[in-house]
């Protein structure tokens, strides 16, 4: 069962080129427009909500950390209706979602304070946690989760042969939108306050990106008339290939049960949620990481950009890798970047850590989009897709809600960031190793 007719309000097929670079251009915008769900587009409310609501700092890191695992749980759910309704009418959800959230959280110091004159013994801080942690749950849900996943594996069913190349130019322009999404939210809560800024985010995202998945978004190549890469499968014939291709939908695609039992699902999927799970706690905490270290508010956001610079050459290189090289020998590559990176950050007061840490974490983000979009449909075809993508991305996103209190935490306890920062560069070891002993499925050499 499929959503909108992909054939209104226009037949792709009837284009003169192939449809999948449209595809390619809406999904990445797609992804995108999510970054008011993200850890770094929520990272520069922080202070602003932490002196409307009255909350600390480690409590304000719990209820994200509440709201994200929650969302985390919902997202296996969303991943089967991706399946069952197709990427455009979800992306269409996911949108007016994330727009309707952003409104809310608007007024969430306001809400607190109604719940908490209306329930007796309870406080305006315990108040504004509870209500922060279930608007959490749904910008997570539908701005990091849904909208991201939905466009990711969008693009992932319109190519095979070129998925990395493809992967790789699209993952240059999100790390760069990521990258400098602090930068750039900063400057628009200075311009319309911090209310103001996520209102016209709100109807950028559910109407500018909404009405584009309407109109732009189609699930796949085969219920348009087309084929991945624009042109039909070539004949099998040579001895001792499979007799089945990974470009028929269906065909000897693994289900979700059947890829989650395998180490290729879990190589990938640890090395992402580290990644996913350190990144945002840097960026959720980075102006007191920064302050710990003796730099200035804005020289600490000011690390991303040299951040996105590296990362957009490593990106589109490693999509091209990623058609040529086996993904787990990828994954140890990015580990040992990863580690790099989250020890440059643990010694950030250093000059020559820091270039060590903005270089690792540059070259380690570069390898995370075309990993997230190549990996899955490579490994396990494209007919459970969003079933085993939702599995994954619940991975990520609860990685993404330790983070920040994990920090927090080592804050708190150690009276500094340093020691949580070493304790995850333990982690990427780890999944070096993991790595190592892993091989990619059988069916990749198809791909």
């Amino acid at each position: 069962m499929k959503g909108l007719d992909p054939n209104s309000p226009f037949a792709p097929k009837r284009l003169p080129f192939f449809y999948g670079w449209i595809v390619a251009v809406v999904g990445t915008i797609g992804v995108l427009m999510s970054m008011p769900g993200q850890t770094m587009g929520v990272s520069v409310f922080t202070d602003p909500l932490l002196e409307a609501t009255g909350l600390s700092r480690l409590g304000f890191s719990n209820a994200y950390l509440v709201g994200t695992l929650m969302s985390g749980i919902l997202l296996p759910f969303g991943g089967q209706l991706l399946d069952r309704y197709g990427a455009r009418s979800i992306a269409i959800g996911a949108c007016l979602g994330l727009g309707l959230t952003l409104c809310a959280l608007t007024l969430a110091d306001q809400f607190a304070s109604a719940i908490a004159a209306r329930v007796p013994g309870l406080s305006s801080t315990t108040a504004a946690a509870v209500v922060l942690a279930l608007l959490f749950t749904s910008l997570r849900f539908s701005g990091q989760g849904m909208l991201t996943m939905v466009s990711r594996a969008m693009v992932g069913k319109w190519f095979e042969r070129r998925r990395g190349l493809v992967s790789g130019g699209v993952g240059v322009f999100i790390n760069l939108g990521f990258s400098m999404a602090p930068v750039l939210f900063s400057a628009w809560i200075a311009v319309a306050g911090w209310r103001g800024a996520w209102l016209q985010m709100a109807a950028i995202v559910a109407l500018g990106m909404g009405g584009t998945a309407l109109l732009f978004y189609r699930d796949n190549p085969e219920e348009c008339g087309l084929y991945m890469d624009g042109h039909a499968p070539e004949p099998i014939g040579v001895a001792g290939e499979s007799a089945v291709r990974a470009t028929d939908v269906g065909a000897a695609d693994h289900t979700r049960g059947e890829a989650i039992r395998t180490m290729a699902f879990w190589c990938v999927t640890f090395a992402l949620s580290i990644q996913s799970m350190v990144f945002t706690g840097v960026t959720f905490h980075i102006v007191d990481i920064g302050s710990e270290h003796g730099l200035t508010q804005a020289a600490a956001v000011g690390l991303f950009v040299p951040i996105a610079i590296v990362s957009l050459t490593m990106g589109f290189a490693v999509g091209v890798a990623a058609d040529r090289i086996p993904l787990p020998r990828l994954v140890m590559v990015m580990m040992l970047f990863q580690t790099a990176g989250f020890f440059g950050f643990s010694q950030l007061g250093d000059p020559a850590f820091r270039l060590v840490g903005v270089a690792g974490w540059g070259l380690s983000a570069g390898f995370f989009g075309p990993l997230s979009t190549v990996a899955i449909p490579s490994f396990f075809g494209r007919a459970h897709l969003g079933a085993i993508s939702g599995v994954q991305m619940s991975c990520l996103v609860g990685a993404s809600a330790l983070g920040p209190s994990l920090l927090a935490a080592s804050k708190q306890f150690m009276g500094a960031y340093r020691p949580g920062l070493l304790a995850c560069c333990v982690l990427s070891l780890a999944a070096f190793a993991f790595a190592a002993a892993t091989r990619a499925p059988l069916r990749t050499a198809q791909n």
